[in-house]
């Protein structure tokens, strides 16, 4: 059986190669700065290649993918060709260290899922992204092409998502918390100490330049990516009129700079899914260059609440549900 639907090209625009590979290098230097600071949620290397069945499907691969890409191997016992495939894909979850997830589903013991992915023939291999599956190529397949396209959906991940991957430590336990790690100081900490007066001392403009003097250097640096996240938020409401900006959202649900101006305000007083639901509204019922403002502050307000907030994940899919 010869591969197919090896291109990603079709389900997403990738014009922008140099920006998602600049996306590409800042998520790896996040995971390495996490992994430095001692995992903070980083997963063992065994963990990026799972067993899954119909009743783990909606933790293990919906849930896992509002964090990470999970590609999907459909594969059974008696197939040969996906005894070519399978050893690849392992490998490489583990060489791309936490860009994706690998799961394995056995066709024969999960009939369910094989039909509800229409899945004609074995090998085959999926992609689920942020809850929307995408289908990859189906039969074995050269290492060289499997790359490529791992290449791409890590890409649409980080540009259309801004899904970063998992943290690895390799001294974490499988399945449980990353070992214990003492934490050196860091090359920034007078930086980020100097961004942290300014804040206290409500110059915004100085708060804003100190991150992004420590990104400049390391653009990975997580605590420097939130920190200069809050500050913009910040000064952006900063000059605003809440009861005018508000009776303009109010007035005109389509001015989608009004929205995004409200959404702020929403953010800063606390109103978290008031926020993340006018945008993603904003995305739904928009086009072009409209729906990219939305999305591309959405993301920007994840960045200031954090990625492992519960209301993050859920604004995740509800966003993947208004693209797709």
């Amino acid at each position: 059986m010869q591969p197919r639907n090896m291109s990603m090209s079709g389900v997403v625009d990738l014009a922008a190669v140099k920006a998602a590979q600049e996306a590409k290098a800042k998520a790896e230097q996040a995971r390495a700065e996490a992994a430095r600071q001692g995992g903070g949620g980083a997963v063992s290397p065994a963990d990026l290649v799972i067993d899954v069945d119909e009743a783990g499907f909606e933790r293990d691969v919906l849930q896992r993918s509002t964090e990470v890409p999970v590609v999907i191997d459909f594969w059974a016992e008696w197939c040969q060709p996906c005894k070519q495939l399978s050893p690849v894909l392992e490998r490489l979850a583990r060489e791309y260290n936490g860009r994706f997830v690998l799961a394995k589903i056995d066709v024969d013991a999960n009939q369910m899922l094989m039909q509800q992915f229409g899945v004609q023939g074995i090998p085959a291999v999926f992609a689920v992204v942020a809850g929307q599956a995408l289908p990859l190529f189906q039969g074995a397949a050269a290492e060289q092409q499997i790359r490529a396209t791992l290449d791409q959906l890590v890409q649409v991940a980080e540009q259309r998502f801004g899904l970063t991957g998992l943290a690895v430590d390799p001294d974490a336990e499988p399945g449980g918390a990353p070992a214990a790690a003492e934490v050196p100081a860091g090359p920034y900490d007078a930086l980020l100490e100097a961004a942290v007066q300014a804040l206290d001392a409500g110059d915004l403009g100085g708060a804003v330049q100190a991150y992004k003097n420590v990104l400049s250097d390391d653009p990975g640096n997580t605590e420097a990516k939130v920190g200069l996240a809050q500050a913009e938020l910040l000064q952006r409401v900063s000059g605003l009129d809440p009861q005018r900006v508000r009776k303009e959202a109010a007035e005109k649900p389509g001015d989608v700079r009004a929205q995004i101006a409200a959404a702020d305000l929403d953010l800063v007083g606390g109103h978290v899914e008031d926020a993340f639901g006018r945008l993603i509204e904003t995305v739904r019922r928009t086009a072009g260059e409209d729906r990219d403002a939305a999305r591309l502050r959405l993301l920007e307000l994840f960045e200031v609440v954090g990625a492992e907030d519960p209301r993050v994940t859920a604004a995740r899919r509800a966003l993947a549900r208004a693209l797709f």
